[in-house]
């Protein structure tokens, strides 16, 4: 299930997407394994006498059953709709089963971005990510990404390339003026992509034009 097209906006592509790393799902397959054999020994070791021993594999059935669906099918399906996306123009995390949550960074407004991993995770290729941006939101942090180090650094390189988009768009805005670029201008106002002196100075050029 990746992340949806529609929830693009115009111009705007993927340019990577990934769940968390694999090894998330380690200790829920541990689990899966350690419950298949409590079954398994119950019903081939349990005696079938005295009668009310019978009902012992049963009541261990489904109390492994229960702890199963807590312990590895619940955090499976944690994972599978966890989701991390990277495009051209921002930053995103999707995640929750029944209610969902989702932070999105527009990249222009990144200023920094830091990963950590351990031993283990330096092994496995996996670690975390440190994301510090302007505005309100401060830090983000991404929890168990694989490769972080690569992904920081097509992070950095997604971030470049959409700084210099934004100048070129900025600096073509202010040589024309047609009313379709008063509306772009106003759009970037508006998604707070420039402040309010560099909005009324551009505005003042293309009226002036």
């Amino acid at each position: 299930m990746a992340y949806p097209e529609r929830l693009l906006s115009e111009g705007e592509e993927i340019i990577r997407q990934f769940r968390p790393h694999w090894r998330m799902l380690a200790l829920p397959a541990g689990w899966t394994v350690l419950f298949i054999a409590v079954v398994v020994v119950t019903w081939v070791y349990m005696p079938d006498s005295p009668d009310w021993l019978s009902w012992v594999s049963w009541i261990v059935t489904a109390a492994a059953g229960v702890a199963w669906i807590r312990l590895a099918l619940y955090p499976f399906v944690a994972w599978w709709f966890t989701w991390y996306v990277l495009t051209n123009e921002r930053l995103i995390t999707r995640s929750g089963i029944f209610a969902r949550k989702g932070l999105e960074i527009p990249l222009e407004r990144i200023n920094d971005v830091q990963f950590n991993q351990n031993i283990l995770e330096r092994v496995l290729r996996s670690g975390d990510l440190l994301v510090e941006s302007a505005g309100e939101m401060g830090q983000s942090r991404f929890s168990d990404i694989p490769t972080p180090e690569q992904f920081q650094s097509l992070l950095y390189a997604v971030r470049e390339e959409r700084s210099k988009a934004l100048a070129g768009f900025t600096t073509e805005t202010a040589g024309g003026g047609a009313v379709g670029d008063l509306e772009r201008l106003a759009k970037l106002f508006k998604d707070g992509l420039i402040t309010e002196d560099e909005y009324q100075a551009q505005k003042r050029k293309l009226l002036d034009q």
